[in-house]
């Protein structure tokens, strides 16, 4: 299998634990990554609400880089995710939006076949609708019975519909971790509210309680670790769990992993690989084996 790898700004930022975990997975699995050369940012969500044309455009480009090379696309960032697949409905659709990016992809000599247009995927639907769960359960090394695990989705991933699961309490990630012998808590009602995105750096009252929310319940259902499926879910819930303790008078410990860490960890692939962090945090949900990742 062989996949164009939009990594987007985040995994080569704030989230390389994400990039380094997520092709030390697909290596582990056979799964070759070509990453997108010159590809630029997607807008995230901002630029979309200021100027969608725009927007579009500078997404669209990714999509003719990748045509190029005659594969689909892999966006692991759930930001990057929602974009290209807008970009690309607008652009099926005929619109005249999306006449106007293909006009103007062919002014910028960077040209787009709308008849022959590239998948966007996620990583969760690589591993579950193309890989196979139970190939991936055939490798395993050691389950992940120690953990009982929250799986949190965030907002922006099931917005395009594209990702075949559903849209307000998707499973996908629930039926990953259940096969690798995880005690999924599969009735956790916030698995698609918003961790706030940006606000905590914005209007960082709102920010803190949107994560605190979303740590208290997880606790409340006595899990002992977040997986999630985005890079700024993933910081959001992670990076801030002290400040949020400040604010609202309460210790909140609750390791949050890149779901592609955790997979990998069943497959046997070390913890350097996978980028934990001194394996402080896989660590606190071990540590009465004693194993040292």
């Amino acid at each position: 299998m062989k996949l164009a790898y939009y990594p987007g700004c985040s995994l080569k930022g704030t989230s390389k634990s994400y990039e380094k975990s997520l092709l030390a997975l697909f290596g582990k699995l056979g799964i070759d990554l070509v990453e997108i050369p010159d590809w630029n940012c997607c807008g995230a969500t901002f630029y979309m609400s200021v100027d969608e044309s725009g927007a579009l455009l500078m997404t669209s480009r990714n999509i003719a880089l990748a045509q190029k090379l005659g594969l689909d696309i892999v966006a692991p960032c759930s930001a990057c995710y929602l974009n290209l697949a807008k970009t690309i409905h607008t652009i099926q659709e005929q619109s005249p939006l999306g006449v106007r990016i293909i006009a103007a992809l062919e002014k910028a000599q960077i040209p787009l076949d709308p008849r022959n247009l590239p998948a966007i995927k996620h990583p969760l639907q690589i591993l579950v609708d193309d890989y196979g769960v139970q190939k991936i359960v055939d490798q395993v090394v050691r389950g992940l019975q120690d953990f009982r695990l929250v799986p949190y989705y965030g907002c922006l991933l099931v917005r395009p519909l594209d990702l075949r699961d559903h849209p307000f309490f998707p499973t996908k990630m629930d039926f990953i971790f259940k096969s690798l012998g995880a005690d999924v808590v599969s009735d956790y009602p916030l698995k698609t509210r918003c961790c706030g995105g940006t606000l905590t750096g914005t209007i960082e009252d709102i920010g803190l309680r949107l994560n605190y929310l979303l740590l208290k319940e997880a606790h409340r259902k006595k899990a002992n670790a977040v997986a999630t499926a985005c890079p700024l879910c993933q910081f959001n819930l992670e990076m801030y769990q002290k400040k949020i303790g400040r604010r609202y008078g309460e210790k909140i410990t609750m390791p949050v992993f890149h779901f592609t860490q955790l997979v990998g960890l069943s497959l046997g692939i070390s913890g350097k690989d996978l980028a934990f962090a001194k394996a402080d945090r896989v660590r606190e949900v071990r540590q009465a084996q004693g194993e040292v990742i």
